[in-house]
């Protein structure tokens, strides 16, 4: 029988090839798994040395686990190392090797969050940072319209080409997490800064968008795909014209994906729409926006509360 070691090689290769998870995926389980053999210690390790006792020490370990600069793991990050271990075993009953039920591994209880997002004044007021008589402002311009009308992710967003949407028809496919695909939709002011950004372009790279500093790019590179935009790029961009327009929550790219949900919501969007528009899988994931607004129970409050 394979060791410990070997299984996982075929584990991250079933979730290749049999699964289709992303390669973002597969990256984290592999550092998850890794570390959970590295728990187990020993240079030959096989299925019948994952016990109930040392999944118990496991899931002590992580509670307890400080990285060199003295910083412990989330609550949802030990969960998601519990998550592959999951994962993980199921591989492993799949294939016939008699191994502990993945039952056995508890998930610790999550910590609870409050959800940031901001109303539509705020919204607005994020829209008119950027300053578009420079070339980064007037892609940022676009990048804040294009988030807020879409709720796109930021990982979906900086993965966009220039041929994927179609301005006539302000709407275009992708393929979102878990490689589900939708449709996005685009608003016509969205559409029509987005439409102002690539005719400012003088290039004919295929990223949707891209940077003007950083590295220099590669010279073979006829695509332009080394100018395309990181995630973090976006993340930083918003994080600044945050903290120009004083607003008084910190919002993040994925805060403009809250913001667009809970417009919507508010509005009287049907939830199952929702759903589809952000390309949960399944509504349970959406129905947390439930918490945060609900018109119904506004007006209900506001008319009958001291009267």
């Amino acid at each position: 029988m394979k060791d410990l070691s070997q299984l996982l090689i075929d584990f991250l290769e079933y979730l290749e090839l049999e699964r289709n998870v992303s390669k973002l995926t597969i990256r984290n389980y592999k550092h998850y798994m890794e570390r959970f053999l590295g728990f187990l210690g020993g240079q030959v390790l096989s299925p019948s040395d994952i016990t109930p006792e040392k999944i118990r020490e496991y899931r002590l370990f992580l509670s307890r686990y400080t990285d060199s600069h003295e910083l412990t793991l989330k609550r949802v990050t030990q969960n998601y190392h519990l998550i592959a271990l999951r994962s993980f075993l199921k591989f492993l009953i799949k294939r016939g090797i008699p191994v502990v039920a993945p039952e056995m591994v508890e998930l610790g209880k999550a910590e609870s969050h409050s959800i940031k997002f901001l109303e539509r004044d705020g919204v607005e007021r994020l829209l008119n940072m950027p300053e578009i008589s420079t070339p980064e402002g007037f892609r940022d311009k676009a990048i804040l319209e294009l988030l807020f009308s879409t709720g796109l992710r930021v990982s979906e967003l900086v993965s966009l080409n220039r041929d994927q949407i179609n301005l006539e028809r302000k709407e275009f496919g992708i393929i979102g997490k878990g490689r589900r695909s939708r449709v996005v939709f685009v608003s016509d002011t969205a559409a029509e800064w987005l439409g102002r950004y690539l005719k400012s372009r003088d290039d004919a790279w295929k990223p949707m968008f891209i940077r003007y500093s950083g590295k220099t790019p590669d010279e073979d590179d006829k695509t332009g795909e080394s100018r395309r935009l990181s995630p973090r790029s976006v993340q930083r961009s918003v994080e600044k014209y945050v903290k120009k327009a004083r607003l008084p929550v910190k919002i993040t790219p994925h805060g403009l994906r809250h913001s667009f949900a809970t417009d919507l919501l508010s509005s009287g969007a049907d939830l199952r729409a929702i759903q589809e528009l952000l390309g949960h899988k399944n509504v349970s994931t959406t129905q947390i926006y439930t918490h945060i607004t609900n018109p119904q129970l506004r007006e209900i409050h506001q008319r009958f509360h001291r009267k």
